[in-house]
This record gives C-alpha cells, sequence and structure tokens, in this order.
C-alpha cells in the first residue's frame, strides 16, 4: 500500500546521497554477498566532460566512482535506499556515468562491452526499470534512464547491476531526479520559434499607394513538416476513422501490407491487392505513401519459405523481391525502410554475407532513384537498450555508406513509454551531428493507460522533434482504439470520440499554424512571423477581395515576397 504522505516536488535535485562519493561509501552497499565495494578516483583526462543536455547547468562529473568488483552473478552490483518520497505519476530520471572492467579470460565480451542496468527496488519486492547502458573497458558512457510510478512506495532503493559474473562494474555520479516538463516546454517553444518560424515581409510595391491601409489577411493551408498515420484494409472502411485521418495526417504508411510476407507469403504467388487498395485510397485524398518495408532482418518476421532455400536460392529471393515491388511501384512510395531494424536483427546477413544490407540499399536506389532510403529501428531515443543506443546506429550507417548503400534517412519508430525529452533531444543531436541526414519518427506511438498521462507523454515527444532541425516529420503508428498494435496508445477511441492524447495532438498542431491579420503600412508592406509552409494571402480593397498564395520556406533572413496584384 501506498503509505509516503504527499510533498511538495523539488525538480532537478538528486535523491541519491553522497552521489559524488565526498564521504566515501556511506549510504552505499553491495547487492549480492560476492560483491565488494571501494572508491576511486579517475584521472581527469579519462573523465568526460559533456552531458546529456539540461542534467545541470553547473553540473561536471567528478571523477571519483565505485567500483564494485569480486562478483559472482549478473544480479551483484551496488545500491542505495533513496531518501524522501518517490511521487506518482511524475517522471524521473536516472542519470550518472557506468563503465566496466575488462573481462575475464573465460567471460565472452561481446562487442567489447556488456550491458549495465539501473533499477527501482521498492518495497523489497517490485522492481521497476530505471535505465540500461552498454558499458566498455576504459570508457565512460552515460547512463540516460527514467522511470514513472504508479503508487508511492514505503521504501525504495535503486541498484546497479549486470554484466557477466566476474566484470567489474564502475559507477560514477548516479542521480536520481524528478524532471520539470513544464520548463522543458518554455525552452522547447523558443527554439520552435527559431527553428520552424521565419519572418516575412510582403511587398505589395507599386500598388502601394492605392491600397495602404487596406486589410490583409494571412492564412496558413499546410506545413512543410507533415504528421502522418499508419492504415491498414479494415480502418479505411471506419468512417471515423477516415474522418480524422483525413484531416489531420498528411502522410500514410501500411501496416502490413507492403511487407514481404504479405505480398508473397507462398513462394512465387504474388499479392499486391492490399497495397494497391491502399494506395488507391492515398491517391483520392492525396496522401504521401512511406514504403514499409522491402526486408525485415529480423528472423521471426521471415516466412518460412524464406528460410527453407539454400543461399544461392536466398540470393536469386532477395533480387526478385527487389525487382517485382519495386519495378511495380517505381515512383509512388517517396520513402523506403530498406531493411527494417538491422540493430536488432541480422537474418539476411548471417545467411548471405556482410555485403548483403548494402545489396538492397545499393539495388532499391538503381531501381527506383527517386525514393529515399532509410534505416529503421527501435529504442535508439530511449536510453533504455544496449542494443540500440545512437552510437551503434551512426556505425550501422557509416558502415553502410562505407559499401555504397544510398542512406538518406535515419527512421527512428517511436514506440516510447514514459519519454523524456532531453534524452531524446540527446540522441537527436548525436544523430544529426553524425551523419547529416534527416530524422522521421516512423512508428509513432506512445503507451500509457492513463489517457491524462498518455497526453502529456505525446506532447513530450511531438515537442522535442518538431524542435529539433534534423527532424521532418512524424508518422503515427495507428491513433485508434482496436486498431493499433499497442493497445493503451490511442488517440481516438473505438466510438470516434476523441481522447486528450487526441486533443492534444489537436491542439499542437494547431499551435503550430500560424494566421496573421492586420493593415498594409505606407510602404505597402505587410509583415509577420510565420511556421514554415503554404500561406494563402487575402487582401480586401476597394473593388473587392484578392487572393494570392505563398510558400514560407526555411531560411535565416527575412522573406521578402513580391505580391504583384
Amino acid at each position: 500500500m501506498a503509505c509516503c504522505c504527499a510533498q511538495e516536488v523539488v525538480f532537478d535535485v538528486n535523491l541519491i546521497e553522497n552521489s559524488a562519493l565526498e564521504d566515501g561509501l556511506a549510504g552505499w552497499a553491495p547487492v549480492g554477498s560476492c560483491t565488494a565495494l571501494s572508491v576511486h578516483e579517475e584521472e581527469p583526462a579519462k573523465v568526460p566532460t559533456e552531458t546529456i543536455n539540461d542534467v545541470a547547468e553547473d553540473y561536471r562529473p567528478s571523477g571519483r566512482y565505485i567500483l564494485a568488483s569480486r562478483r559472482a552473478d549478473e544480479a551483484d552490483g551496488l545500491r542505495q535506499a533513496i531518501k524522501g518520497a518517490l511521487r506518482p505519476r511524475l517522471t524521473y530520471r536516472v542519470s550518472g556515468w557506468i563503465s566496466v572492467g575488462a573481462a575475464a579470460a573465460d567471460t565472452e565480451c561481446a562487442g567489447g562491452g556488456h550491458a549495465v542496468h539501473v533499477n527501482l527496488r521498492l518495497d523489497d519486492e517490485c522492481v521497476v526499470k530505471g535505465g540500461a547502458v552498454w558499458a566498455e573497458p576504459g570508457k565512460w558512457t552515460e547512463i540516460k534512464g527514467a522511470f514513472r510510478l504508479k503508487k508511492s512506495p514505503c521504501a525504495a532503493e535503486v541498484c546497479v547491476q549486470g554484466a557477466p559474473a566476474g566484470v567489474d562494474v564502475k559507477v560514477m555520479d548516479l542521480q536520481v531526479f524528478a524532471t520539470d516538463r513544464k520548463a522543458r516546454f518554455r525552452k522547447l517553444r523558443r527554439k520552435t520559434d527559431k527553428v520552424r518560424k521565419r519572418d516575412v515581409v510582403l511587398n505589395f510595391g507599386a500598388a502601394a499607394s492605392g491600397i495602404s491601409g487596406a486589410s490583409v489577411r494571412v492564412m496558413q493551408m499546410d506545413s512543410s513538416f507533415p504528421f502522418g498515420a499508419c492504415i491498414n484494409p479494415g480502418v479505411i472502411q471506419n468512417p471515423s476513422f477516415v474522418d480524422f485521418f483525413t484531416k489531420h495526417f498528411d502522410w500514410a504508411v501500411f501496416e502490413n501490407e507492403l511487407k514481404w510476407y504479405h505480398t508473397e507469403a507462398q513462394q512465387g504467388q504474388l499479392n499486391y491487392a492490399d497495397s494497391d487498395a491502399l494506395l488507391d485510397f492515398c491517391d483520392r485524398y492525396g496522401k504521401p505513401v512511406r514504403g514499409h518495408c522491402i526486408f525485415w532482418a529480423v528472423e521471426n518476421t521471415v516466412q518460412q519459405w524464406v528460410k527453407n532455400l539454400d543461399n544461392d536460392q536466398l540470393t536469386s529471393a532477395v533480387q526478385s523481391r527487389l525487382q517485382s515491388l519495386l519495378t511495380r511501384y517505381a515512383g509512388r512510395f517517396p520513402h523506403y525502410d530498406v531493411n527494417n531494424e538491422m540493430l536488432h536483427g541480422s537474418y539476411y546477413r548471417t545467411r548471405l554475407g556482410d555485403d548483403i544490407d548494402a545489396f538492397m540499399f545499393r539495388e532499391t536506389a538503381r531501381l527506383d532513384p527517386g525514393a529515399t532510403l532509410f534505416v529503421n529501428d527501435y529504442n535508439v531515443e530511449g536510453g533504455n537498450d544496449p542494443n540500440a543506443t545512437p552510437e551503434k546506429y551512426i556505425e550501422q550507417i557509416a558502415a553502410l555508406q562505407q559499401k555504397g548503400a544510398p542512406v538518406g534517412g535515419i527512421g527512428l519508430q517511436g514506440h516510447v513509454t514514459n519519454p523524456v525529452g532531453e534524452v531524446i533531444c540527446d540522441a537527436l543531436d548525436k544523430l544529426s551531428a553524425a551523419t547529416d541526414l534527416p530524422v522521421w519518427l516512423t512508428e509513432l506511438d506512445v503507451c500509457e493507460s492513463d489517457v491524462d498521462l498518455r497526453a502529456e507523454d505525446l506532447e513530450v515527444v511531438l515537442r522535442e522533434a518538431y524542435a529539433h532541425p534534423a527532424v521532418e516529420g512524424v508518422v503515427f503508428w495507428g491513433f485508434m482504439q482496436g486498431h493499433m498494435w499497442r493497445q493503451d496508445a490511442c488517440l481516438v477511441n473505438s466510438d470516434g470520440t476523441v481522447n486528450d492524447a487526441g486533443e492534444r495532438f489537436v491542439d499542437l498542431r494547431r499551435e503550430w499554424t500560424s494566421h496573421a491579420r492586420g493593415h498594409i503600412d505606407s510602404a505597402g508592406h505587410f509583415k509577420f512571423r510565420g511556421y514554415h509552409g503554404t500561406y494563402v494571402v487575402q487582401l480586401a480593397t476597394a473593388t473587392g477581395k484578392v487572393h494570392k498564395t505563398f510558400s514560407v520556406e526555411k531560411g535565416d533572413t527575412p522573406l521578402v515576397l513580391d505580391m504583384n496584384l
């Protein structure tokens, strides 16, 4: 039962005592009977100097760390009781630095590192995941975890565990603190104004003498930043779904209908009827479609007849799949996810060698040169999956490019729970800085049973995406109850009513749309600041109303447009 009294929340205050180890091991204890703890200090040159944004403006790593040694089991590690009450419904950040010692001779060290986990143990029984990191010997890696509780525990302790027996674990400056989403949103609004808006001057020029003081109305018709949604043959028969989709989304993606296991469930029996019908639907409403996906790297998604082929036959089948799909739909899909989830699967690479992934990209570009080709994967933006860090994604992209793969975009699926804006932003910063490629959130769903919290979580993700200059679009992985992969993520209830999360999405789209009213000044100008997109200007004169369309593109200087009436 919940037995902690409510108290005022103090944001950004570390709940871990003696985090920087000024008092040695005071407050810290081992997890597991065979673990020994000791305090050490790192050489300044080896201590990280940059941390994830917004941990604390004056924070610098202390250089002091706890070494957990003589570990006999993966569960062995270190722990500390959290002082003060953890509040339900609040999002807490977990941050700090993790490293590991060199592996014992008989311990396999895959990829040069090990997964280390930070967990919360509540009331001596319930364990809540607080984050995970891929830690390597001789290198400090920042933990970027988060958690949220449904009720206040009577007691809570934070535990750091993981890595195989015999591998030492090092922990520096572990912190747990409540996040201040409202403060973050204020920063993002300022960032959004800079990234997504531009000053505009409408110049009416020679006509100024006759229309000075005339009434002007500017209305944004569409945005340069698209939002899309997942569709399938069933949902496009639902009038409530179609109504919300056509009003609030600009792009589409097919849920399963373009995947190889759907278009060729049995070898040689091609079925494009569903994808053709969905394309026809999108054409009627003028919605571009992402091509998802040509191949899928995860073994349990590969149809059995493909698995039954020998390697020569598989090579031929891969080429036939590319030829069939891409010649049929050449020019129809602006984007393709070429080989889905290569951070989490390697079926084709395991069977056909290291070059096959790049070959898929090269062949796709040859057969449909107008399409932008994406890598696409999950958990990269969450800081909770050691197999899917931004650094590993960057390495994968670089390896593909070195083999001639024309990677044109980065897909972050965005199947998120309890998101933290700073963690999302950190991943976006790293990906954009290292690759200079556009990023799309390709399969967004925000899972939370409490619809009020779901709305807040959704706002976290959307504001981070919209404020970041590398992000060029967001596609939801469904939005209607009963028609989604994750059931606690809907924006629209099964009866067609829009819930709080859906209203939050609609409100944000409205916030990110510009309209302006006023009068032409004596110089013949009308000035406003607007979001990037297409506009219509309406000018009221003595002889009637005049309409003219124009576009506002990205730019750091004011956009001056001559309105030749």
